[in-house]
């Protein structure tokens, strides 16, 4: 299931997720004044939430087009996001099992590493 422009990523401006190989993918978001802080960098919600996005939507696509939801998710915060900053996601996928999808991403702007998350989506019946 696509979430990357629905429901709270829409509020949220929405994300494009592009399909590069069977095992990675790429989205690209822009930081705007409704992603930032009270320190005027980007939200480490913001960031988790595009992190979930685009990790749960290539699960979904890797596993068939069966529903995924996240099981946990680690974030690190690395650098900060500012305003104005076109982000991108690079996502691998690391495993699947018939029930299980591991996966990784590491999010840039256009001269550091912001954050990198992993996590792990259930396959649903």
């Amino acid at each position: 299931m696509d979430e990357t422009n629905k429901g709270f990523m829409k509020l949220l401006g929405g994300l494009k997720l592009n399909q590069i190989s069977e095992t990675q993918y790429e989205f690209i978001v822009e930081v705007k004044e409704m992603h930032l802080n009270t320190g005027k960098i980007a939200h480490g919600g913001f960031l988790s939430t595009i992190a979930d996005t685009g990790m749960g939507t290539a699960a979904h696509s890797v596993a068939g087009d069966k529903r995924c939801v996240t099981i946990n998710l680690e974030m690190k915060f690395i650098s900060a996001g500012q305003l104005g900053d076109k982000l991108i996601g690079k996502v691998k996928i690391l495993k699947k099992t018939k029930t299980l999808v591991f996966i990784s991403c590491e999010i840039s702007n256009s001269s550091d590493i912001v954050a990198s998350a992993s996590g792990t989506w259930k396959i649903l019946k």
